[in-house]
C-alpha cells in the first residue's frame, strides 16, 4: 500500500522532522554553536565560559515561566527517567500518589514502588483518557504528568494543594513551554530538553519551590535514607546556585537549549502557547474533517497542544505510509508510540515545527490516503 505514492513538490515540507523526540533542532542553533569555535566546547564546566551559559539559561527559564519568588532552576545530568528515582529517593517523605495516563506516568509510579521505605499508589485511567491530579489524605507527594508523550493526553487543571506538608510534582517533559501552568500550585516541575526546548537528551531541568528545596535539603541529611551521590538533591541544588552541574555535562546540550529559550523569550510564553493552540486546532480540525481519521483523545480539554495523536481507519496502514514518506525524506518519526499498537499518527506540535509545514503534512497524508480509496 502507498508504494506508488509520490509527494507533489508543492507539498514537500521545508523540514521533515515532525517527531516528538528527539525534536527539531534548528540549523541556525547548530551554526551558532559552531561559531563558538574554541571558546566553549572543551572547556571545564567550572569555568566562566560554561557557567555564563548556564546562568543565562537559568535566568531565561525564570523569565519565560515568570517564576514566583524563591523558586530555583536546578540542572543536572541523567534526564527525566533518572529523576523518577531521584525524586523518590530524595523528595518523598513516606508516600507518593501517582495519576497515570500512559506509559511514562506509569513508569514514574513503578520507579517509586521499588523504593522500600516509601508507599506508592496509582490512580489510573485507560490509555487515551485524561485525568487531573487531586489531593488525597495520607500522601505527602502528588505525581502527575503534564503531557503524556505516549498518548497525547495533557492535564487541563493542576489544583492548589491545601495541605502544608504535601508537594505537587509535575513531569513536564513533552509539554513544558507550550502548556500553561500556574507555578504557585506546583512544587516540582521537571523536563528533559529534547522536546519543546529543542536540544539533546541526557539532561534535566527541575524547577523547585521553596517548600521542595527545604524538604530536599532536610531529607538529604537523614542518614537512614540511601541515595547515590549522583542523585543527591543537595549536590544538584548547591551546584546550580553556582551556575554549574554536579558532574560534567554535555556543554552542547546546554548551549542548544539556551538558544531555544532565547528564541522563545523573544515571543514570550503566552504567544508561544497561542501558536501551539493554533497548530493543535489545525491537526484536530483536519482529523474531524476526514471520515477516515479521528482524534485519539476524545475529550477536547485533554487534547495536547504539544503532541497530537490521530487514529486512522484500519483500511489504510499508517506504517506503510510512513515508510514511503520517510524514504522520500518528507516526514519522519510520526508513527504511534510502539506499545500502544495503534494505526495512528503521532505528530509533534513543538515550537520549531511550523504551521505551514504541518498544513502541508495534513494535505499530503490526505492525498496519499484518498489515492488508495
Amino acid at each position: 500500500m502507498f508504494e506508488n505514492f509520490k509527494v507533489p513538490k508543492e507539498l514537500v515540507p521545508s523540514d521533515p522532522r515532525f517527531g516528538v523526540g528527539p525534536s527539531l533542532i534548528p540549523v541556525e542553533a547548530l551554526e551558532s554553536l559552531a561559531k563558538t569555535g574554541t571558546s566553549l566546547l572543551g572547556t571545564s564546566h567550572r569555568k566562566d565560559a560554561v557557567r555564563n551559559v548556564v546562568k543565562e539559561l537559568q535566568e531565561g527559564f525564570k523569565k519565560y515561566f515568570n517564576l514566583p519568588a524563591g523558586y530555583e532552576v536546578v540542572l543536572g545530568n541523567g534526564g527525566a527517567t533518572m529523576l523518577w528515582d531521584m525524586i523518590g529517593l530524595g523528595l518523598v517523605e513516606k508516600s507518593s500518589l501517582h495519576f497515570v495516563t500512559g506509559e511514562f506516568s506509569e513508569k514514574w509510579y513503578k520507579a517509586h514502588k521499588q523504593i522500600p521505605w516509601i508507599s506508592a499508589r496509582e490512580i489510573k485511567v485507560e490509555a487515551g483518557h485524561g485525568l487531573n491530579p487531586r489531593e488525597e489524605p495520607g500522601y505527602d507527594f502528588i505525581c502527575c504528568t503534564l503531557n503524556e508523550t505516549s498518548t497525547g493526553v495533557m492535564l487541563s487543571d493542576i489544583p492548589k494543594l491545601g495541605g502544608q506538608n504535601i508537594l505537587m510534582a509535575v513531569d513536564a517533559t513533552s509539554g513544558a513551554g507550550q502548556i500553561k501552568v500556574d507555578f504557585n500550585n506546583v512544587d516540582v516541575y521537571y523536563f528533559s530538553p529534547q522536546k519543546v526546548f529543542a536540544s539533546e537528551g541526557g539532561f534535566y531541568v527541575a524547577i523547585l519551590s521553596p517548600k521542595a528545596i527545604e524538604r530536599a535539603l532536610r531529607l538529604g541529611k537523614d542518614s537512614s535514607r540511601y541515595s547515590p551521590e549522583c542523585m543527591k538533591w543537595s549536590h544538584a541544588i548547591e551546584n546550580s546556585r553556582l551556575n554549574q552541574t554536579y558532574n560534567t555535562p554535555a556543554i552542547a546540550t546546554i548551549f542548544l537549549m539556551n538558544e531555544q529559550v532565547k528564541l522563545m523569550n523573544k515571543l514570550g510564553e503566552d504567544k508561544v502557547i497561542e501558536e501551539a493552540k493554533k497548530k493543535a486546532a489545525l491537526i484536530y480540525g483536519w482529523a474531524k474533517s476526514k471520515p477516515y481519521l479521528h482524534a485519539y483523545i476524545s475529550e477536547d480539554k485533554f487534547r495536547s497542544h504539544a503532541v497530537a495523536t490521530i487514529d486512522v481507519d484500519d483500511k489504510f496502514r499508517v506504517e506503510d505510509l510512513t515508510k514511503v514518506l520517510r524514504a522520500q525524506n518528507v516526514a519522519i518519526y510520526i508513527v504511534a508510540y510502539r506499545r500502544l499498537n495503534r494505526n495512528q499518527f503521532r505528530i509533534a506540535l513543538f515550537h520549531n515545527v511550523s504551521y505551514e509545514n504541518l498544513e502541508k503534512l495534513t494535505r499530503l497524508i490526505s492525498l496519499a490516503i484518498e489515492s488508495e480509496k
